[in-house]
């Protein structure tokens, strides 16, 4: 899909990188020109340095022969390869000898040094710029006229000190600033060098990565539009480069994995409430209506309420148990975790379990031989845990043998398993067991027992809620529960 460059840069990758280009850009800027003015300040202090050792010299020979030694020394160096600037004019500044031809009106004077750079034309660069104005006819050559115009377009800048001697004359030494110059020009092109660079491989990481990564963002576009549109099946793509737009697929994969699976109990949910409690509340309406359709007893008015009343609380509990199970599930609950003793709360449900397993003739024991801790919540687990052994002790008294129900808390590795076996028939087909978790289901021999079918789905809710397992095993007789739980540090 072809992007405009307005669209281009309403992108946050996109702006991100002029951004960054642009800092880049005035960071080199700034650093390029304070070493340019940094090294010219140098090269001139050197400049400086060198023109008042001449100076010296030249005083020196001043001092030994007067004007006569003065002019011949000025005379010699000027005549040296690379030869600094020499001039001596009288005193109205006409120039008497040196390598200086004509000099930027003013320079000669005020005494000391100068205080701006001046322009200048060394001795013998007037015949060159005559020969680059000549025209061909007369007689200058190709040649000559494109080393006067070469030699004419580069100008000459200088500094120099002024000075005047005890007969009024005027010494002027400088020195050419084209090494100075020079040098901001190769700093210039260097600079104009890495922007350009710069600006290429901004373009070139833009072509290859953001390029890339604009139609990755498309693709995640593209792919919530389609789960917007009612479509949870739909993932995000994940490439399998392990960089941050995968990290960020995959947690929005897992999350719309959640989603999908809070809808899928939602709809379960409603279902079962409009299948499973349509029973009950059609027998509180028919048991009022058999009240109310002849003439009773006060006794017979007073039994239909209390079994009304009897079967209300079971639908509550059912309800609750339904409430419970959702919020579990949606990993939220307003109960505090804290240090949790596995091993005290199996003792309480044990005694608290004890007359009922003696009424029903069920053997209750608890294999518990030390104290356990584990991160969670007393009250859900107690609750889990009672859900499990009230199953074990109503389905274990089929049991062919004496009916029996054993409840054992174990380390196993790094973590905690509790179980809850019983001697009964069990489960065991495996999908049977597989279903026995699920909200509402009863299996077939389960029907002539009461109860709503939500006792091990709490449990399993519950130890979700604790980053647990819990687990249907075959008992060979009967079942096994398993509730297991991480390992945690005893601090």
């Amino acid at each position: 899909m072809a992007l405009s460059v307005p669209a281009i840069m309403k992108t946050t990758a996109a702006r991100l990188s002029a951004l960054y280009l642009l800092l880049f850009a005035l960071c080199a800027v700034a650093l390029v020109f304070y070493m340019t003015s940094l090294s010219a300040r140098m090269l001139t202090a050197q400049t400086q340095d060198t023109i008042n050792d001449e100076v010296l010299g030249l005083a020196h020979a001043y001092q030994r022969g007067g004007l006569p030694v003065l002019v011949r020394v000025v005379e010699a160096r000027s005549r040296q390869p690379g030869a600094n600037l020499y001039l001596i004019a009288d005193a109205n500044g006409q120039i008497l000898t040196g390598n200086v031809q004509s000099l930027e009106p003013g320079v000669l004077e005020a005494e000391g040094w100068t205080s701006s750079p001046f322009s200048y034309q060394r001795f013998g660069e007037g015949e060159l710029e005559r020969l680059r104005n000549l025209p061909a006819e007369q007689g200058s050559t190709q040649s000559e006229q494109s080393d006067a115009q070469a030699q004419g377009e580069k100008g000459h800048n200088a500094i120099a000190l002024v000075l005047r001697l005890p007969n009024q004359m005027i010494m002027l030494v400088g020195r050419d600033l084209g090494e100075p110059e020079r040098f901001r020009a190769v700093i210039r092109r260097a600079l104009m060098l890495a922007l350009g660079m710069m600006g290429l491989g901004g373009l070139l990481i833009w072509f290859f990565v953001g390029r890339a990564a604009l139609k990755r963002i498309d693709s995640v576009s593209e792919a919530s539009r389609r789960i917007m549109g009612g479509d949870l099946s739909g993932r995000l793509p994940v490439t399998g480069a392990g960089d941050e737009f995968d990290r960020l697929s995959e947690n929005l994969n897992a999350m719309l994995a959640r989603i999908a699976t809070l809808n899928e109990g939602l709809k379960q949910v409603s279902d079962n409430i409009a299948h499973d409690l349509k029973t009950p509340l059609t027998r509180l309406r028919n048991r009022a209506e058999a009240t109310l359709s002849g003439k009773h007893k006060t006794s017979d008015y007073r039994q239909a309420l209390e079994g009304t009343i009897a079967e209300s609380d079971q639908l509550i509990k059912t309800f609750n148990a339904i409430l419970m199970i959702s919020r579990l599930e949606a990993g939220y609950s307003s109960e505090n975790t804290n240090r949790v003793d596995l091993a005290e709360a199996v003792r309480d449900v044990v005694e608290l379990y004890e007359p009922v397993a003696e009424e029903a003739g069920v053997s209750l024991e608890a294999d518990v031989r030390e104290a356990t801790f584990v991160n969670g919540n007393r009250e859900l687990i107690g609750q889990a845990l009672s859900n499990i052994v009230d199953n074990a002790i109503k389905y274990s008294t089929d049991a062919t043998a004496q009916p029996a129900v054993r409840v054992a808390l174990e380390r196993v590795g790094a973590g905690v398993r509790l179980s809850v076996a019983d001697n009964g028939h069990g489960i065991p087909d495996d999908g049977d067991r597989a279903r026995a978790t699920e909200r509402f289901v009863r299996l077939e021999k389960s029907r002539s027992q009461p109860g709503s079918g939500l006792g091990l789905s709490l449990a399993k809710a519950v130890m979700t809620f604790h980053n647990g397992r819990l687990d249907l095993l075959p008992g060979n007789p009967g079942l096994s529960v398993v509730m297991s739980f991480p390992a945690r540090e005893d601090h």
